[in-house]
């Protein structure tokens, strides 16, 4: 039933979601209302990160069917909401909504490359959105590779090309400067440039996040075995498309280990990629049966693995 509902793209597949997400986001926050006494601040602390879900759920809907990063269907969107709703217990604070949505925004111009249409813009906004993420996440600039990836697949390798994500990415770093510099704050801006020590991965391993983490990557790359083989013998843009998914997992997973502050939410960042390759590896599965069963198991970890954090 699951299968049949999920593989089709309507507007109706997208409210029923996001009503579910919505249920599971307030069941999550009746908890904080329970733990703590009522406050103004406390409640509009909650529609503040309700909104700002909301808008990283269109824009992660936007991107996937505006570039056919799956086929016709709401796999990719299902599972990404189930996952991050594991997440809605350790995502307590806005600024890391914030954080994940500039990210996605970023995304959004990365993948938009497939197409011709103002690539020299899409470059200037990539590194424009990856230098704002940059100022709040220092971490984040390894993420400057999916952009030179990018690049190098759709064969738009001109000077311009090169140079537009780099001035892109100065121009708000010129401008926090400017700020900092203006206000006498100038440490605050140097700051950016020094990077903490390692801190060990082995952190998750004391956290209940760490399981899931493993499954999920568990799955992304045994759908990337079973999408893989069939996408890279066909020259086509979704090949391109499918490799800097690859290389995006990649540098979400070498992110979420680097990074010296680890509260679990840095792991926020390998969602989209994982969400979507998962997507296209259950696509692969020809019986309905296996795709109802993963599907339902997904539907009832919803309401469990949040009550594991």
């Amino acid at each position: 039933m699951l299968a049949n509902f999920l593989g089709k793209s309507k507007p109706i597949n997208f409210i029923i979601l996001l009503g579910l997400f919505i249920c599971l986001f307030l069941f999550s926050s009746f908890s904080l209302f329970l733990n703590h006494s009522f406050e103004l601040s406390l409640l509009m602390k909650i529609a503040s990160s309700l909104g700002l879900y909301l808008v990283i759920f269109f824009f992660f809907n936007f991107i996937v069917s505006k570039n056919n990063l799956t086929f016709d269907n709401s796999y990719a969107y299902f599972i990404f909401t189930i996952i991050l709703s594991y997440f809605l217990p350790i995502v307590t604070n806005p600024k890391t909504l914030v954080v994940l949505l500039l990210y996605i925004l970023f995304l959004r111009k990365i993948y938009s490359l497939k197409s011709q249409k103002q690539p020299l813009q899409k470059l200037f906004d990539s590194g424009f959105w990856l230098s704002i993420l940059y100022i709040l996440e220092p971490f984040s600039a390894m993420f400057a590779v999916l952009i030179y990836s990018a690049i190098f697949l759709h064969q738009k390798i001109i000077v311009n090309n090169l140079i537009a994500p780099i001035v892109g990415f100065l121009t708000p770093i010129t401008l926090y400067f400017t700020y900092c510099f203006w206000f006498d704050k100038l440490y605050i801006f140097t700051n950016l440039f020094y990077f903490e020590d390692f801190n060990s991965f082995f952190y998750y391993s004391e956290k209940s996040i760490y399981w899931i983490s493993i499954l999920i990557v568990i799955f992304s790359v045994i759908s990337i075995f079973l999408k893989s083989p069939k996408t890279l013998s066909v020259n086509n843009s979704f090949k391109k498309s499918w490799i800097l998914l690859m290389i995006n997992l990649v540098i979400t997973l070498l992110f979420a280990f680097l990074v010296p502050n680890k509260n679990g939410t840095e792991l926020l960042f390998f969602l989209f990629p994982s969400a979507i390759i998962m997507a296209n590896g259950l696509e692969t599965v020809n019986k309905n049966l296996i795709k109802n069963i993963v599907f339902t198991l997904l539907f009832i970890s919803a309401f469990i693995f949040p009550f594991l954090l």
